[in-house]
């Protein structure tokens, strides 16, 4: 996960600070030189991490800091305060225009950033929110690149304009809005060809379509796994075409994350979306207050409580909340809620989410066992209806059938039945989790 490094190494820097009943100028300078090694470490920009360590001191040496009851804890504070201001300290909202308006979004970036998978996820994201948004296939150049397109946007339910690989982008473009006029499309999104590198042809292909069509937001993608090349590519965009934002993709990969500390202050452009996974559905509104949450290893509760809502069935979650306080749950239950942690990333995810679990992920990678999952989900449907919803009913002769049909040993069988068991059992211990209080906004509870 992205930043793992970075928060290990301020998490550290911070656990000393904390230490200190009082803090001398000395030690917030001692602190800040090793936040700054995190910094550079973490491929974040010279310049910027100069300027936030400055900024860092200016404030913290102040005398409201260093007299305070808690200097440690306030040093913190300013930290976390100076990383969401270089971040954009506040979220950018993509401009869509009201109602019937239409809006013209070019997608533009390096080749194997991501774009036409970012384009489709985004696509989709418009049309969940009530938009009607169109695809646009104009990378001509790269091998399957509209092929590509047209099955994700089959996916997202999100039509595709293509006028296959012979015809210039630029009229590709100009017919494409023709076509979304004629078929009261709103949103008309223009995926262009990208290159293994910046060059002129194709800074001068975006200008012209740029040129030849009303564009009213120019999007780049940028690979985070690239650090300090993510932040060259946006500056030379930003200077020869022009970007109003940035989406960075990979931020799930083994990324050291300074493209997205570094992206704002250096070229001015905010990040609008981070992509944390392949999934269609791994598409995230950027938040530089949550994101330095994370950074700092103080988890993105608020995210998390998002995801939770967005991916499960509410209906569902009622259902099984009746079923949670009645003690009536089956397999089939635990197959819904397996699926409805699957449809949010998985338990990794969410756990990343969590206060104090970030930065420690690498230690529980380990334990998490997304396989095992797999291997659950097996068993659970090579059971026959009547033993999914009546588990008293597995005898032994059940459970080697079911097995077989799962292609796992029967002790394996045999320990998710008595998981299943212990989970009920734990179910009637813990009466908060079944109702009232506690749940997620208004009562709505996870499933699981």
């Amino acid at each position: 996960m992205a930043f793992e490094s970075l928060t290990d190494k301020l998490q550290n820097v911070f656990k000393k600070l904390r230490s200190k009943g009082l803090l001398t100028e000395a030690d917030v300078k001692t602190a800040l030189k090793e936040v700054k090694m995190a910094l550079l470490e973490a491929d974040v920009n010279f310049k910027v991490v100069k300027q936030f360590t400055k900024s860092v001191q200016e404030r913290a040496v102040g005398q409201d800091v260093m007299n305070g009851l808690n200097p440690g804890q306030m040093v913190i504070k300013i930290v976390n305060e100076e990383l969401v201001s270089l971040m954009g300290s506040e979220t950018t909202e993509l401009p869509i225009k009201p109602g019937n308006e239409m809006t013209v979004i070019m997608m533009a970036g390096l080749q194997g950033a991501g774009k036409t998978t970012t384009a489709a996820k985004l696509a989709g994201q418009l049309k969940s929110k009530g938009k009607r948004p169109l695809l646009v296939a104009c990378d001509v150049y790269r091998p399957a690149a509209i092929t590509q397109l047209q099955v994700n946007g089959e996916k997202q339910g999100v039509p595709v304009f293509s006028m296959g690989d012979k015809q210039k982008p630029v009229d590709i473009a100009k017919a494409a809005i023709e076509h979304a006029k004629a078929n009261q499309q709103n949103v008309v999104m223009i995926d262009t060809a990208g290159r293994l590198h910046i060059d002129e042809d194709m800074m001068q292909e975006l200008c012209d379509i740029k040129e030849a069509v009303s564009v009213d937001f120019t999007l780049l993608v940028v690979d985070a796994m690239t650090g300090q090349d993510a932040v060259n590519v946006a500056t030379t965009f930003t200077e020869k075409v022009g970007i109003d934002g940035v989406i960075l993709t990979k931020m799930d990969g083994d990324t050291r994350g300074g493209a997205a500390l570094s992206i704002k202050a250096v070229t001015g452009k905010p990040i609008l979306y981070v992509g944390m996974g392949e999934k269609l559905s791994d598409l995230e509104q950027f938040y530089p207050d949550r994101m330095a949450s994370r950074i700092l290893g103080m988890g993105d509760v608020m995210s998390l409580i998002e995801k939770v809502e967005a991916s499960v069935d509410r209906e569902k979650a009622e259902q099984m909340q009746k079923k949670l306080k009645k003690m009536d749950f089956d397999f089939n239950d635990y197959l819904d809620s397996m699926e409805q942690m699957n449809n949010m990333g998985g338990i990794g995810s969410i756990l990343s989410m969590l206060p104090g679990v970030g930065s420690k992920m690498k230690d529980l990678e380990g334990m998490i066992d997304e396989k095992a999952m797999d291997r659950t989900k097996a068993i659970i449907l090579s059971m026959t209806p009547k033993e999914r919803s009546n588990p008293s009913i597995l005898n032994q002769s059940r459970k080697n059938r079911i097995a077989r049909g799962a292609g796992v040993d029967v002790i394996e069988v045999n320990r998710l039945v008595k998981q299943f068991e212990q989970s009920k059992k734990m179910m009637k211990q813990m009466p908060g989790m079944m109702g009232g209080k506690g749940g997620l906004r208004g009562g709505f509870k996870l499933p699981f």
